[in-house]
């Protein structure tokens, strides 16, 4: 059994949640530059170019990567033999995303209660996902998530007997009827099966697969090609100014589900898609 100290926990929620805030991940900025070069759109393709700049002022930490500093999703990997010390690991995630905000100066987005919307002022809480492994280390990835972007997603409770088409016209059309309202170019998280909540919760997940790899089922490959190449043809581009970069990439992550159910579930995000991880 392995001692931690939630101490360490703290400081590193603070630490990733500076990194998330600042640095755009290398496949993400490929997928611009990339963008870029296939790009025939002039407008569109200065937009994508001043998503670059952008990109490096924030790496200089003069500014975060969005004024939409983003509710904060924490995903942890506990290794079952994990002992933690010095206190509770709830608390220290709190302590940790209040101390991140605190020295980045970075803006307080969350009210305390959803109809009556007072600020919290310290961007508590975080939502917190965990999943139990086998081990002693601990994963965590800090997800920083602008709501701009997250209003644009969608679930809906399908019937076992809805087709692949069926599945890929509501990503597709829930994606273009967004317009330009969640910043594309985007990138899109699928989330196929489980439950309810569960395919809301693996489309989010999929968002932190690497963009610039493929499913590693040939069916589940071919419907990301075929939804981004659809999604691609609606002309809106990157910040609605027209062109073939309205988004960047598509993942699916797809779970076993009841025998009368086909939840799916799309969750949407501009190229900022901020996160960082490390593993303890």
């Amino acid at each position: 059994m392995r001692e931690l100290s939630v101490q360490i926990i703290k400081q590193t929620i603070a630490d990733l949640i500076l990194k998330a805030q600042h640095f755009l991940p290398d496949d993400i900025k490929s997928a611009i530059i990339q963008a870029i070069h296939d790009e025939p759109n002039q407008s569109a393709k200065e937009i994508l170019r001043i998503l670059l700049e952008n990109a490096d002022i924030s790496e200089k930490k003069v500014f975060p990567l969005c004024q939409d500093t983003g509710m904060v999703f924490v995903y942890l990997e506990i290794g079952q033999e994990i002992y933690f010390t010095r206190g509770l690991l709830k608390d220290a995630i709190y302590s940790g995303v209040e101390l991140g905000y605190k020295e980045g100066y970075l803006r307080k987005s969350i009210v305390a209660d959803p109809i009556k919307r007072v600020n919290t002022k310290n961007n508590l809480p975080p939502i917190i996902f965990t999943d139990i492994v086998a081990g002693d280390r601990i994963k965590i990835t800090v997800v920083p998530k602008g709501f701009g972007a997250e209003n644009q997603s969608g679930l809906k409770m399908m019937t076992p007997s809805a087709t692949k088409e069926d599945i890929i016209n509501f990503i597709v059309n829930g994606v273009i009827a967004s317009g330009s309202k969640g910043c594309p170019p985007a990138i899109i998280g699928v989330g196929i099966g489980g439950s309810f909540d569960y395919s809301a919760n693996i489309s989010k997940r999929a968002l932190l697969l690497p963009i610039n790899e493929c499913n590693s089922d040939p069916f589940y490959a071919d419907m990301e090609k075929e939804i981004l190449t659809r999604i691609n043809e609606s002309d809106i581009g990157p910040m609605g100014v027209g062109g073939k970069t309205t988004a960047l990439g598509v993942r699916i992550i797809t779970y076993p589900t009841h025998i009368a159910g086909l939840p799916v579930a799309y969750n949407y995000c501009c190229h900022s898609l901020r996160h960082a991880s490390i593993e303890l």
